[in-house]
């Protein structure tokens, strides 16, 4: 795979999980995650089982997720590191919540699929 390849590739993938994330649906969101994939954010570490179950419940919501820079993204074999600039709008327990964050996502190919298997959200101040 070349390194343009990847790049496509991989922007791609980071727009089609930003649009399964939209869609609230847990089977779609978790084809873009490894088995191990956690979150880390102001708030901690967050795992697959428990973000997936937010979302299986109704108690976290997506409406949007966009990315508004471009991906700063390096490969180096089978992982990847993915940063950008995010926007979303969400809900959890009714509640809205719109972010601007600079998103970082480790990912891994496997069997020729990229999942990612680390985020790390914190939130931009200009």
């Amino acid at each position: 795979m070349t390194a343009d390849s990847a790049h496509t590739e991989l922007t791609a993938t980071a727009r089609d999980w930003a649009r399964a994330i939209v869609s609230n649906d847990p089977a779609r969101i978790a084809h873009f995650m490894a088995e191990d994939w956690v979150i880390v954010s102001d708030s901690g570490i967050g795992t697959r089982a428990d973000f997936l179950a937010h979302i299986a419940a109704g108690r976290l919501t997506h409406s949007a997720m966009d990315m508004v820079s471009e991906p700063r993204i390096r490969v180096y074999g089978d992982a990847a590191v993915i940063t950008v600039r995010a926007t979303n709008t969400a809900h959890f327990e009714d509640e809205r919540f719109d972010a601007d964050e600079w998103t970082t996502d480790v990912f891994h190919r496997r069997d020729g699929e990229w999942r990612c298997v680390l985020s790390h959200i914190t939130t931009a101040t200009r």
